[in-house]
């Protein structure tokens, strides 16, 4: 993996301040690169990525960019709003698509091959250990995503050898790339331990990068105590600013109308 070596703890945790002073900006692919601001969270349900070029896009834009195509030219199938690549519109083209990308050595485009023989999508039937094969590949070419994702397949044993130690391990080398989930999975394994002061660090950072479940954990904890009302309102005051950041005119309207992108 695209990783400088850290000091490692005997739970497989980064540790020092190293790990909460990285890390608080989100990573280059969190952006839509037509409109430039933030993707909403969870990525997932916010944008969508096209094969052609494997850039993800909002869905304001996607829907803006679809509304102009249809009502000035008719059109049913539409270009890619990045490379203007025509969009496939069946699994098979998508497939092509894909593993040419995939040739190319494009760590995004492995990664999300991965994803889809982890879920068995696309066309593909459910392969978990070849998904991690491909997210290793896909992190030692640099993608954050696949870091995450092969952190999240140790820690649950499928399609690899269960070990929870590499798990936090590799969503702390995540987080420190501006990986959001690997962050709040850090302060959720911090809390369950009874390490409320770490976790809150971790919250918190999470929390300013606009992910709400962040928000409400820290919420819950000082509910129960084990937290200020300084830093639940430090944390909502940044989920809040955050959210403002991330919000567009088309992407109100796509959620409105309930798109959800290619």
């Amino acid at each position: 993996m695209n990783c400088k070596p850290v000091n490692r703890g005997d739970d497989g945790e980064l540790k020092g301040e190293q790990l909460y002073s990285q890390g608080h900006e989100r990573s280059e692919g969190d952006f839509c690169p037509i409109c430039t601001l933030p993707i909403p969270l969870p990525i997932d349900k916010h944008s969508s990525s096209n094969a052609c070029c494997m850039k993800r896009i909002c869905n304001g834009c996607s829907m803006a960019a679809k509304k102009v195509a249809a009502k000035k030219r008719g059109k049913k199938v539409f270009d890619c709003l990045y490379c203007r690549t025509p969009c496939p519109d069946n699994d098979a083209d998508r497939m092509a698509m894909l593993q040419a990308r995939v040739r190319k050595k494009d760590p995004g485009a492995i990664n999300f091959l991965g994803e889809k023989y982890y879920f068995g999508s696309l066309g593909l039937q459910k392969d978990r250990r070849k998904a991690v094969e491909l997210w290793t590949e896909a992190a030692e070419l640099g993608s954050i995503r696949a870091v995450y994702n092969i952190g999240v397949a140790c820690k649950s044993g499928e399609g690899v050898q269960q070990d929870k130690a590499k798990a936090l391990h590799l969503w702390s080398q995540a987080a420190m790339q501006g990986h959001v989930l690997a962050r709040h999975n850090l302060g959720n394994h911090e809390g369950n331990k009874g390490s409320y002061d770490r976790a809150v660090r971790h919250f918190l950072i999470s929390a300013k990068m606009g992910y709400e479940d962040s928000v409400r954990t820290i919420k819950e904890m000082f509910m129960a105590g084990v937290t200020t009302k300084k830093q639940y309102a430090e944390a909502l005051k940044g989920y809040q600013d955050a959210v403002e950041e991330m919000k567009s005119h088309d992407r109100d309207e796509a959620k409105r109308l309930g798109y959800f992108g290619c």
